[in-house]
């Protein structure tokens, strides 16, 4: 579906299902702001010939993940949301840290 800007309603939410929307962008800085233009964060996608460039705005994209030139991430990739989704990580380091309670240092007598 391709949308004028982020003022569609489909371009704000998050639609689960086969559902993609396509809108044009003036410039790298201006495609940073249309993909942060939205309450939700769970993840995106960057696709680009310079892989420099791509690492550069996914690192500037606020989303639980960002693939760059790829469409599916593995068991080591740790996923989650940001803003309104989902709630904390699965997968890798960081997703095993969910499931840990680090509990403070203690001296004890083999201290």
């Amino acid at each position: 579906m391709v949308v004028a800007d982020n003022s569609n309603p489909v371009a704000q939410r998050e639609v689960f299902g086969p559902v993609v929307t396509i809108q044009g962008y003036r410039d790298l800085d201006h495609a940073v702001a249309v993909a942060n233009d939205t309450e939700y964060g769970l993840s995106g996608g960057v696709y680009t010939a310079d892989l420099r460039a791509g690492l550069d705005v996914a690192r500037r994209i606020r989303s639980g993940t960002v693939q760059v030139n790829r469409s599916c991430s593995n068991a080591y990739t740790p996923a989650g949301g940001v803003k309104q989704s989902g709630l904390g990580r699965e997968r890798g380091v960081a997703g095993l840290r969910e499931f840990q309670d680090i509990k403070p240092h203690r001296a004890g007598p083999l201290d």
